[in-house]
């Protein structure tokens, strides 16, 4: 097996990871309903959690972010009683104006020079071009759950990103800050490296990730 200096190619969690989710989300629902609190959130973080697992048992087709989110808006609007099909749709798009955390942009320009560096996200094609250019953030290639109509932590997906990356899986470093997308990609043979998200999915006891670091500046460090 190779070690951690060995990497090839790293691959970036998108949602939650490269941004902050939670706040852009926040945001939008505010702007749509002022004074919405965080009830609202959570409504359509479960709701596109729980269509997610759905699709990942075979109870739902295989549906891409946009249509999840826009299912998600308008279960929000519906329970804030906005009816204006102009706001509603703003708010749709909510998860393709999410902002980098500060460390992501600097972050991903420096791991480029070194490395092949990929996008792996549940998110569609077409939101992550727009997260992109909202949020200035930089890869190589982006990759996503529509590619292989599975969402994380299908295996499909971590598979199709070592196809990509075109070397063993333990020369794939994933990188991410929930650790039930690292067991996933763990699962396929790729490196890990956990890292610390105010929102994001902690390690647990037995999790035995190669890297666990509080941001992007210690990930650097670490494969240099």
């Amino acid at each position: 097996m190779s070690g951690i200096h060995d990497i090839e190619v790293v691959v970036f969690d998108v949602l939650g990871t490269l941004v902050d989710e939670p706040s852009g989300l926040r945001a939008a629902i505010r702007e749509a309903i002022p004074g919405a609190g965080d009830e609202h959130l959570r409504l359509w973080q479960e709701h596109v959690e729980r269509e997610q697992a759905r699709i990942g048992r075979g109870d739902r087709a295989y549906a891409p972010s946009e249509v999840l989110d826009t299912e998600a808006a308008r279960l929000v609007a519906e329970r804030a009683g906005v009816t204006d099909p102009a706001v509603v749709a703003r708010l749709a798009t909510a998860g393709q104006r999410l902002p980098a955390w500060p460390d992501s942009v600097a972050g991903l320009e420096r791991l480029s020079r070194r490395f092949p560096v990929l996008a792996l996200s549940n998110a569609s094609h077409a939101a992550l071009l727009r997260l992109h250019a909202h949020a200035g953030l930089r890869w190589h290639q982006a990759l996503s759950s529509e590619d292989v109509r599975a969402y994380k932590p299908a295996p499909e997906i971590y598979q199709h990103a070592i196809g990509t990356a075109g070397c063993a899986p333990d020369r794939v470093l994933m990188v991410a800050a929930h650790a039930w997308d690292l067991r996933g990609a763990q699962a396929t043979g790729m490196r890990t490296a956990y890292v610390h998200r105010p929102a994001g999915d902690p390690p647990s006891d037995p999790d035995a990730f190669d890297l666990r670091v509080d941001g992007l500046d210690g990930l650097i460090a670490a494969l240099s």
